[in-house]
This record gives C-alpha cells, sequence and structure tokens, in this order.
C-alpha cells in the first residue's frame, strides 16, 4: 500500500546544473567518454568542480559505473552511490535518491548521469535478446512466444484498448507527436530541428504495431545528460537559479510487469503513474491548474495520454482533445519524440530550463514544472520549481 501522507524531502534540494553532448544516430565515441562529457558540462553549468561532488547516481541499465566515471572524470572520494532499476521508469528518480541524499547529509554534491549509444550500439526497440534467466524475464517468457517481442508491441495491446473503450481512432495519438514535434522544430538541439509534422504526416506514416505508427514511437539516440543536485542553501550561492525539488516519488502499481501488465483490472490507464500523481500532489500541495508546463516521459504517444489522465488534468479519454487544445504547454524540448531519447534525462534538463527562463520554447511566467518518467514500468515522477 502506498503511503497515505505528505513526505518532508520537498524544498531541501535542488538542481544546478545540466549538461549534454549533441544527440545523434552515430556518436563516434564510447558510452563511457559521453557520461563524463555530460556530466562535466553538468557540473561547468553548475558553476562547480569535479572535486565538489561527492555523489553520483544512474540507472541500472546504464554500461558506465559510478566509480568509473568518478575516475574518468576527476572525481575524488564518493559518500553515496546509487541505481536506479526498471529502464526510463528510473529518470526521475535518480534525482530523488540524490536529494535525499542531500538532505540526509549523507552528500553535498550528487550528479544524476545517463549515457548510451542506443541508436549505433544496443537498440532498445529491438526487443528482448540474450536475456539472463531472472524473474523479469520469465513474466516476459508468457508474452513472447505470441509474437509480442518489443516494446511497441506491448505498448500496442493497451493502446487498442484505450482506442476501443472510448470510441476513439488512432489519430488521437498524433496530436502528442504533433505538438512534439513543432516544438522540435524550433530547438536547435533536436534531432528533428526544422521539421514539424502535420496529422496528416502522422496517419500516413508506415504501421508499427497496430494502432502504433511509426510517428507514434520514440527516436533512437546516442548522447548523454547530467544533473548537478545540491542544497537550496548552497543552490543560492551558485551562477544559475536553481530548479527546487518541490516533490519527488516513484510508483510502482499492483500487478506490475515490465509493459506487459495485461492481467490488471484494466488496460485503459497507468496505475504506477497514478502513484506517483497522489504522491507528488500530496507532497506539494499543488494541483494540475498549478502546473504551467509538463515534460511527459513520451516513449509512445498513447501512455502520454494516459498520464495525463491519470495526473487529473482531464478525463478518461479525453486527453487528446487537451493535447489538441492546447491547454497545458507539453514537452517544450520536442520530446523523445523530436529532440533525443535520453531515457527521459533530457525531459529533466528541460524542466530546468523552463525554470530558469532559458527555453527556446519558453513558457512565460513559468515557476512549475512537472515531469514524468517512463512509463509501463514501475515509474518516478518530480515537481520542479522556482525558488521562493
Amino acid at each position: 500500500m502506498s503511503i497515505r501522507r505528505a513526505d518532508s524531502l520537498g524544498g531541501k534540494a535542488a538542481i544546478v546544473g545540466i549538461g549534454a553532448t549533441e544527440f545523434s544516430k552515430d556518436s563516434g565515441r564510447s558510452e563511457l567518454k559521453l557520461a563524463v562529457e555530460a556530466v562535466r558540462a553538468a557540473l561547468d553549468d553548475a558553476g562547480l568542480t569535479p572535486a565538489d561532488v561527492d555523489g553520483l547516481v544512474t540507472f541500472t541499465m546504464d554500461t558506465s559505473p559510478e566509480i568509473t566515471v568518478a575516475q574518468a572524470a576527476g572525481i575524488g572520494e564518493l559518500s553515496f552511490f546509487s541505481r536506479i532499476h526498471y529502464g526510463g521508469g528510473a529518470a526521475c528518480a535518480t534525482v530523488q535518491q540524490a536529494a535525499l541524499a542531500v538532505a540526509c547529509g549523507i552528500a553535498d554534491v550528487v550528479v544524476c548521469y545517463r549515457a548510451f549509444n542506443e541508436r549505433s550500439g544496443r537498440r532498445f526497440g529491438s526487443g528482448v535478446q540474450r536475456r539472463e534467466p531472472t524473474a523479469e524475464g520469465a513474466a516476459l517468457g508468457w508474452n513472447l512466444p505470441y509474437g509480442l517481442l518489443t516494446p511497441a508491441s506491448w505498448v500496442a495491446m493497451a493502446a487498442q484498448r484505450y482506442l476501443h473503450t472510448y470510441g476513439l481512432d488512432p489519430e488521437v495519438f498524433g496530436q502528442v507527436a504533433v505538438v512534439d514535434r513543432r516544438h522540435a522544430a524550433r530547438n536547435p538541439a533536436a534531432y528533428f530541428h526544422g521539421k514539424p509534422i502535420t496529422l496528416a504526416d502522422h496517419a500516413a506514416s508506415r504501421w508499427i504495431v497496430e494502432p502504433l505508427r511509426l510517428l507514434d514511437c520514440c527516436q533512437e539516440t546516442d548522447g548523454g545528460q547530467a544533473l548537478v543536485v545540491t542544497s537550496v542553501e548552497r543552490a543560492r550561492d551558485l551562477p544559475r537559479p536553481p530548479a527546487v525539488v518541490v516533490a519527488a516519488a516513484q510508483g510502482a502499481g499492483r500487478s506490475q510487469e515490465q509493459m506487459t501488465s495485461f492481467y490488471r483490472d484494466g488496460l485503459t490507464g497507468l496505475p504506477e503513474t497514478a502513484v506517483v500523481a497522489r504522491q507528488l500532489w500530496r507532497t506539494s500541495g499543488l494541483s494540475p491548474a498549478d502546473i504551467d508546463v509538463g515534460i511527459l516521459y513520451d516513449h509512445f504517444t498513447p501512455f502520454v495520454l494516459m498520464q495525463l489522465e491519470e495526473f487529473g488534468f482531464c478525463g478518461p479519454g479525453e486527453a487528446g482533445d487537451f493535447v489538441a487544445a492546447d491547454a497545458l504547454p507539453l514537452n517544450t524540448h520536442g520530446g523523445q519524440l523530436g529532440e533525443a531519447y535520453l531515457h527521459g534525462m533530457n525531459g529533466i534538463a528541460e524542466a530546468v530550463r523552463q525554470i530558469r527562463g532559458t527555453s527556446v520554447n519558453q513558457v512565460a511566467g513559468a515557476a512549475r514544472s512537472l515531469v514524468t518518467a517512463g512509463t509501463g514500468v514501475p515509474t518516478s515522477g518530480l515537481v520542479l520549481g522556482a525558488d521562493g
């Protein structure tokens, strides 16, 4: 059972630095080098040095261990290091872990990072290959023999049920793709810079797994992204406006599996997101009406719609119209559909830019950003806000 009270983490830590490599389809260098480049860029942005860092957090899927990154980046002793499981669901939880360490005094400056050659190296979209025997693998084994071999095929099951339940057609998913690509078109860092799309383009794109088309699926990207977290007090002495961690949460639903939770009571929602939403709203004291910009994990467009509904921005089956009406500035960097697929870490960076007022698609007066991590898996989320 999830906790039923507000937690006390909010307001004690802030993101003070963001840094990334270029986003490409062939980086031409190792994942370790990408990680180190991103870490150093984030520290430069924060006005800090490797000597200031005493904590590192990354994903279990990352191939560059904390101690190796520390050595290669010139970081000395570590008093805190941590890894979060479940792929893209880990993104916001890396910041939560860093904030917890800072709030408890276990570390003073923690860097969260993620780096991979996901296009030129291991491509997650190719599905399950050479998996070691694990309980997670056994769960997948109930679905693989029937042709559900890739993330797109797993999400398609829920997407088809969503359309059927609410009497919708696949065009509703295209609303998300169009918004993301519109923002990416104005973002020089985005892979699809200068390349907006229309609903007609979405409808003309080839099927991947019905009802998902090519333009419903995120990119595959090489690159690295890092974030620097420290106390709010220390943040006030640094050169950039801090993005305060107002609330942070993780969530897993009942009968949770990794993108194949087909035996839950329903397939039209994301219970893991509901767990995160309840805790973020409970701790922050905010509601959907208080959010200025939403950075929602968009590995597949249907799950963006379901996230909006789970967070209470609109009712069940209404998210397509909500997006079409531009009722909430959404994925202003272009998302993983338009900017880059960095397991959601680039989305956190965009939320920081919105708080700083430096986004290329800046929302006027943005003071609070909602960020989510990968869905269909145990997930996480953040509310970031301006200091004071």
